[in-house]
């Protein structure tokens, strides 16, 4: 996951002073609690649910209030402490900084950082920061640790009177000893166990090229012996680059991700660029794509002006690798990414029905494009991120903005309510992205994007929650917009719904100017089943104005019904019981007959 802003809370009047120097000294935002904060870039009504949408989300979280608001928040979701972001407690007086979770994961050095501005305190209580001074799992900005799951039990040992053998470079500075813990630094591959820790330089930048469809493990065998017979780790690779054109080659994608690596991309001018440096020229790459050389000059174009080839261009039929040494370890990225477009459905608002998938990929986003309503049902989540609000009725607009932007490289995410696979904008982006440039399709630059897709709680879903478990048998989804499925189909779809007995939930049941076709499903399933099957209508779910009653279906009236609304039209079987806490309406699956046949 992307590494996020952290964010600054402040619960009271008597730490604002206090959050604004945290928030000055780490160029991060403040959120305030509505009506005790005077001053902050955001304001929420309830600590715990913000806290806890904020550590879902990914957010680094920096309190300046009590230890145990933090701590209650996050609790009922923590799950991972490999993944989860760091959670800091500050006084209001600032007199200390507590890491509370994520110590060696940024909280400790985060901590360390802003007692610094502080003039205060760090609380860090790691036993390896305390007695030692580092973490052993968390080395320095361009190193990578070869076997993170071995830092504990070398810790402990170092921690138990053994010093370590320091074999390389020293980049934690200790004093070196007898061992028989040992601390390696090398860009070749080292053997490694519970005794051995190995840190690698990110020095080395890999440059790809291949040809269109170019199998993945014929381009992962040849990074691998590139590797091997020049005796350079995998860990000592700061990042894949290649062509741009090169963006959604699944070979390139495939072998940054085994190697746990960025993926960037440059244009055909910015390789050319290196055309004197490189050491195999060619003229039929530079009529094929603009420039002399894919691998050898995406890997120079990294690993920067200093740099030299340490592996010039090896092929095999397909594919083609270089890699560039830089004298240093590689910390900043030159290139653009490959673009991402993340197709986001929130639910109904409320952050409670939002998956922790959907805050995340929200929260890594820097542009935020949809109807202006969905966006600022983010709440705090879209607070300094850039925005596009579209109307109704520029759908198509809307979802070729995004692609077009995650074309130009940026990380963007297309907010859409319920599920965004559900009668919203994903089956539209994938339409896009199939059409040719003849039938008004998308750029060549944004074919090449990834492209997530993430569920949301559908309408579908909310009313079903709310009203019981009406689709705890066969059931069906159908809308009844003539705006994009003739009519004809509708009518069609409804008569076989009908006809198969299928629990029916109606998207947009009705609009200003059409007002028929509800009334027309509505004696089309009277025909196949009872007068007195049930009818839930569910208006605004899981938002303050939320409304939910029931009907029977001969009582069903099209002004009962309005845009907001989800009408779930219950099967033959379907059933409405009278509980202590009101009606509740549910369909049989047939369970009491798989009891009868059992005992029969």
């Amino acid at each position: 996951m992307a590494e996020l802003t952290p964010i600054i809370l402040c619960l009271s009047r008597a730490g604002e002073a206090t959050a604004h120097r945290v928030a000055k000294a780490l160029n991060a935002p403040v959120h305030g609690r509505e009506g005790r904060v005077e001053k902050a870039d955001a304001f929420f009504p309830n600590a715990l649910d913000h806290i806890r949408m904020l550590f879902q989300a990914g957010h680094p979280v920096v309190g300046v209030c009590a230890a145990g608001i933090l701590v209650r928040a996050v609790a009922p979701v923590l799950s991972d402490k490999h993944a989860e972001p760091p959670v800091i407690a500050i006084p209001d007086d600032g007199s200390t900084v507590i890491p509370l979770l994520g110590g060696h994961h940024g909280a400790n050095r985060l901590a360390k950082q802003i007692a610094e501005a502080l003039q205060s305190h760090a609380a860090i209580t790691t036993a390896g920061d305390v007695s030692l001074g580092i973490a052993l799992d968390e080395p320095p900005a361009g190193w990578r640790l070869a076997n993170p799951e071995d830092a504990k039990p070398v810790m402990m040992a170092m921690l138990n009177g053994q010093t370590p053998i320091i074999e390389g470079e020293n980049i934690w500075g200790l004093d070196a000893g007898a061992g028989p813990v040992k601390l390696v630094s090398s860009e070749a591959p080292v053997k490694t166990g519970p005794d051995v820790l190995a840190y690698h330089p990110q020095k080395f930048a890999l440059g790809l090229g291949c040809a269109r469809g170019c199998d993945v493990d014929e381009m992962w065998n040849l990074v691998q012996e590139s590797l091997q017979q020049t005796n350079i780790a995998p860990e000592a690779i700061a990042c894949v680059a290649s062509l741009d054109l090169k963006a959604d080659e699944p070979a390139i994608i495939q072998t940054a991700k085994r190697l746990g690596v960025p993926f960037r991309v440059f244009t055909a001018d910015e390789l050319e660029a290196e055309a004197a440096r490189l050491a195999n020229p060619s003229e039929v790459v530079f009529a094929e794509v603009g420039c002399h050389g894919v691998a050898e000059g995406a890997a120079l174009a990294i690993a920067g002006p200093q740099a030299v080839l340490t592996v010039e261009k090896r092929k095999t039929l397909s594919a083609t690798c270089a890699l560039a040494r830089a004298p240093a370890p590689i910390t900043q990225l030159a290139g653009r990414s490959r673009g991402k477009l993340s197709i986001v459905g929130i639910g109904p608002g409320q952050h409670s029905w939002r998956t922790p998938e959907a805050s995340m990929l929200i929260a890594e986003a820097k542009e935020l494009i949809g109807y202006g309503l969905y966006i600022d049902l983010l709440g705090p989540l879209a607070i300094g991120k850039k925005r596009s609000d579209f109307p109704l009725g520029g759908e198509e607009d809307r979802c070729r903005y995004a692609l077009e932007q995650a074309g130009k490289g940026h990380n963007v995410a297309l907010i859409c309510s319920g599920d965004a696979g559900i009668y919203a904008m994903g089956a539209l982006v994938f339409e896009l992205l199939d059409r040719g440039p003849e039938a008004m399709g998308v750029s060549d630059a944004a074919r090449r994007v990834e492209v997530v897709s993430t569920p949301g709680v559908s309408a579908l879903q909310g009313a079903a929650a709310r009203a019981g478990a009406p689709l705890g048998h066969d059931f069906c989804a159908i809308s009844l917009s003539d705006l994009l499925t003739p009519r004809g189909d509708i009518i069609k779809r409804l008569t076989a719904a009908a006809e198969g007995d299928f629990v029916i939930a109606f998207y947009n049941p009705v609009s200003k100017r059409r007002r028929t076709l509800l009334a027309e499903a509505r004696d089309i399933l009277l025909k196949h089943r009872p007068a007195d099957t049930p009818v839930m209508l569910a208006s605004n779910l899981g938002r303050p104005t939320e409304a939910v009653r029931y009907v029977r279906l001969d009582a069903l009236e099209v002004d009962d019904v309005d845009m907001l609304t989800v009408v779930l039209v219950g099967s033959s079987n379907s059933k409405l019981a009278q509980l202590g806490e009101g009606p509740r309406m549910y369909t049989p699956r047939g369970y009491a007959r798989k009891i009868d046949g059992d005992l029969a």
